[in-house]
């Protein structure tokens, strides 16, 4: 192979497989894989040696091509080793959320049809009770402790059959071939799941590279659900054809803390990590004494008007310029070391709306945020505002490759080699949302400006219409909620053929009690502060505040503090931190009532 891949590129490799015997080959001595403080460190060779390794220990266990492989571990470099093993047999694997319930593994894993499935010591109880109702698991590999009886330790697995001829298995894969399986998060019903192609994930990747235009020997960091199509394709499939160097984040609330030691090229994180970024430095300007706190507080809002005139068009004031310039010397570049955020090529944001607040303050101090929007269905790619051209409040134009129009009841319809092949087990759903000219219909609610970037409005099924026949969006609503104040974690907007709106709103687990605390407040549990008076007043002056930036008939008229917090993977939030509407409305259904008796 060494030979035959010497002058190739892996963007024009038929797999994600042999894109991946392309990187490893050319970049062998370049590190592949790393946790913090290399504890960790495989180089692509090295990689490429234990993949050959264990590709032949699943295919001595039976795992044919077409088969599918379950994969349940946090991100950690085995992950990767996994993937691909199974990737270079030309079997399907696909990742299980790490909250799910034995119930839910044995959904996916039946559904998948998976004869395989890789884990670790901690999911274990859960696999093993699911294993229960799975007669078709052959095999339960263990990767890390004591293989218990029934389960077979990766070791065991691993160069168990040398004699397995990688090069030619590889070499039968082609790009219509199923390259993994995304479970969608199941916001009204069971997770269907998304076939994405070798071909699909292939021109997604592609498309991210040519509005990037990473530098060689990128670097990204492993840290969203491998469940998720963000994750596989900015941290596992984009460094296997680009050849970055992927550094694991086993713990997703430590990831700031990772920054500055990895110092990303490309860093991708959901809103809700922005905000509380966002929130994290108000707090630390806040804390200054009173001249540095002014002086601080004003380079800012010097800055936040710079960023809106140039969004506008506007010319932008020489003085103005040269005070943030000033600015940016002396406080904003000092912030992005910090941050870790000062070699970053581009920065995105994307699976939910982002408050245009929290993407005017990263752009004030020189971190140009940029929204991304995409799905499951397309391999996470879709727009992308380009890094030099962003236009804030749109998630940008089609990507390379992808197609974008609106229907006529504003859906966003998208086409192109990303699309996925088809829903597994569900043709008629298939032919529901792919068309016969070949469009996703996506279910998203969108315009396109004159310069073709696309502003998402809502989930076509989560527009609200009130009693009066009115059209909202909710998510609109709940965004100016959250960027009302730093206190406020998440608002869920009730008002669906109601009189009037109202919000269920949960308090920030990291604000909320540092807040209470310099005000006096002694019990700053969140069940506490939900019932307190003083938190209840700021709560209400924050919902004036988004009520004045809201057309009359959107505003909040009632609100509720929801003791505690709502949890990725819990009863409000899938695990990619989507609101689970139908179940909130059940869960709290006396709490919603009791704001509509008058």
């Amino acid at each position: 192979m060494e030979s035959s891949t010497a002058g190739r590129r892996a963007v024009d490799a038929r797999s994600i497989a042999e894109a991946f015997r392309i990187t490893a080959t050319q970049r062998a001595g370049e590190t592949a894989i790393r946790t913090m403080g290399d504890e960790v460190a495989w180089t692509w060779g090295e990689l490429q040696q234990r993949v050959d390794a264990l590709a032949g220990g699943l295919a001595g266990l039976g795992v044919r091509k077409g088969d599918s492989v379950a994969i349940l571990l946090i991100n950690r470099p085995e992950f990767h080793l996994v993937d691909v093993a199974a990737m270079m047999v030309g079997a399907t694997p696909f990742s299980i959320y790490m909250q799910y319930t034995p119930e839910q593994i044995e959904f996916v894993v039946s559904d998948a049809n998976a004869r395989v499935l890789v884990t670790e010591q901690a999911f274990l109880p859960q696999v093993l009770e699911a294993r229960k109702s799975l007669p078709d698991l052959e095999h339960v590999i263990v990767i890390d402790g004591d293989a218990p009886e029934g389960t077979t330790p990766l070791s065991a697995v691993e160069g168990s059959n040398p004699d397995f001829d990688v090069e030619a298995s590889v070499a039968e894969l082609d790009g219509d071939d199923v390259l993994t399986l995304i479970y969608t998060s199941g916001t009204t019903g069971p997770p269907k799941g998304v076939q994405l192609a070798h071909r699909n994930l292939l021109a997604a990747v592609v498309g991210i590279e040519a509005l990037v235009q990473f530098p060689e020997g990128a670097r990204v960091i492993s840290w969203l659900p491998a469940a998720h199509i963000a994750e596989r394709a900015a941290h596992h499939y984009l460094p296997i054809v680009f050849g970055f160097t992927i550094t694991c984040c086993p713990d997703p609330r430590q990831v700031l803390g990772y920054l500055p030691e990895v110092r990303p090229n490309w860093f991708f994180a959901v809103p809700r990590i922005w905000e509380k970024l966002k929130s994290g430095l108000e707090t630390q300007i806040a804390s200054r004494e009173p001249e540095e706190r002014a002086k601080a507080e004003g380079a800012l809002a010097a800055a936040i008007q710079k960023v809106r005139l140039e969004q506008a068009g506007e010319p932008v004031p020489e003085e103005l310029a040269a005070a943030v310039a000033k600015a940016d010397e002396a406080m904003f570049a000092p912030i992005r070391a910090m941050l870790g955020f000062d070699q970053i090529n581009a920065v995105n944001v994307g699976a939910a709306p982002t408050p245009v607040e929290v993407l005017e303050f990263f752009h004030a101090i020189g971190i140009p945020l940029a929204e991304l929007w995409g799905m499951s269905e397309t391999c996470g790619a879709g727009t992308c505002n380009p890094p030099d051209k962003i236009k804030i409040g749109t998630v940008g134009p089609a990507a390379p490759g992808a197609e974008i129009r609106i229907a006529e009841d504003g859906e966003v319809l998208v086409r192109g080699g990303m699309v996925m092949l088809g829903y597994r087990n569900q043709p008629e759903k298939t032919a529901e949302t792919i068309d016969a000219d070949g469009w996703l219909h996506t279910g998203d609610i969108g315009t396109l400006d004159e310069d073709g970037y696309l502003k998402i409005v809502d989930r076509k099924k989560e527009i609200i219409i009130n009693a009066a026949g009115k059209n909202m969006s909710p998510a609109n609503i709940e965004a100016t909620l959250k960027s009302s104040s730093p206190l406020i974690a998440q608002a869920c907007c009730i008002g669906d053929a109601r009189r009037y709106n109202t919000a269920l709103l949960v308090l920030d687990a990291d604000f909320a009690p540092l807040w209470a605390s310099q005000q006096g407040i002694e019990d700053t549990s969140l069940e506490a502060l939900a019932g307190n008076e003083q938190v209840r007043a700021a709560v209400e002056e924050a919902v004036a505040q988004a009520n004045e930036k809201l057309a009359r008939v959107e505003q909040i008229k009632k609100f509720t503090i929801v003791p505690g917090d709502w949890l990725p993977g819990g009863d409000e939030l899938t695990p990619t931190m989507k609101l689970k509407r139908r179940p909130i409305d059940a869960k709290y259904a006396e709490t919603i009532d009791a704001m509509y008796v008058d």
